[in-house]
């Protein structure tokens, strides 16, 4: 196992050496350089025929690895993903988040594939498929698209991605209303470097979906939810939008233009 820490400030040795009686645990450390860069860094010391990976704040369930190695051994090429789980059902920030990847997870897996796209914090592949397409993108869309950037171009090497739903993880995000505001932001400032550079590698321009679309996004939640709760997500999955706009916005005609007028770093 290996363990990548990116620049926390209080790498957990203490705590991994509790289990080097039972595991091979090896830590890598690395420099705020996004969720991407440090799935790299950890791939580079793995040593195993298949990638699991996952997330600081996402618990597995006991049987996670195993139901990943019983999809992998029939699907060896594939993209397998897992079943994402809100484990701090009281927080709606967090709800409402996860019943939106949710729901985008169900549309696309049948309405585009091409589209579709699994969250890192729940994904497994075979290591020499992971080389093959090329490693998480440290550089056009850190920290904010590279998930989806690595899934496009999975489907685009003529690999499958497939979702299984005995993969469970349980995702503790104590989000606050700024914090998912923000996080949405920045979602949507990523949205433009992962269309740019599907569009270099001579993918199709990504084009807003149909009225349905959002209306079964926000009808969503009150098909997981009681009605109250259910009206609290669907407004906070509308601000999502609108913060995703914004910052898809933003980067697309003044964080472009800023950029060109600094020009290229050195």
């Amino acid at each position: 196992m290996v363990v990548a820490d990116d620049g926390s400030g209080a790498p957990p040795r203490e705590v991994l050496a509790l289990f080097n009686d039972r595991l091979s645990v090896t830590l890598v450390e690395t420099a705020h350089g996004g969720p991407g860069a440090a799935r790299n860094a950890a791939v580079s010391r793995a040593r195993g025929r298949f990638l699991a990976l996952t997330d600081d704040d996402c618990t597995p369930v006991p049987e996670w690895l195993a139901a990943l190695d019983r999809t992998l051994a029939r699907h060896p090429e594939a993209l397998v993903g897992g079943r994402v789980e809100n484990a701090l059902v009281e927080n709606a920030m967090a709800t409402a988040s996860q019943l939106l990847i949710s729901y985008l997870y169900e549309y696309f897996a049948r309405a585009d594939s091409s589209h579709r796209f699994f969250t890192t914090n729940n994904v497994a592949c075979a290591a020499t498929a992971f080389e093959e397409v090329g490693r998480f993108d440290e550089q056009t869309v850190a920290d904010t698209g590279e998930d989806r950037d690595l899934c496009d171009r999975w489907c685009r090497s003529g690999r499958t991605l497939l979702y299984d739903a005995d993969a469970v993880v349980h995702h503790h995000n104590p989000f606050t209303l700024g914090a998912f505001v923000r996080c949405h932001l920045k979602y949507g400032r990523g949205a433009v470097h992962f269309h740019r550079a599907r569009g270099r590698r001579g993918g199709s321009a990504v084009r807003l979906e149909p009225f349905g679309f959002y209306a079964g996004m926000l009808a969503y939640p009150f098909q997981h939810e009681r009605p109250t709760r259910a009206l609290i997500c669907s407004a906070l999955i509308v601000l999502s939008q609108l913060s995703y706009a914004t910052g898809y916005a933003f980067e697309r005609f003044v964080g472009s233009s800023n950029a060109a007028r600094r020009g290229p770093s050195l």
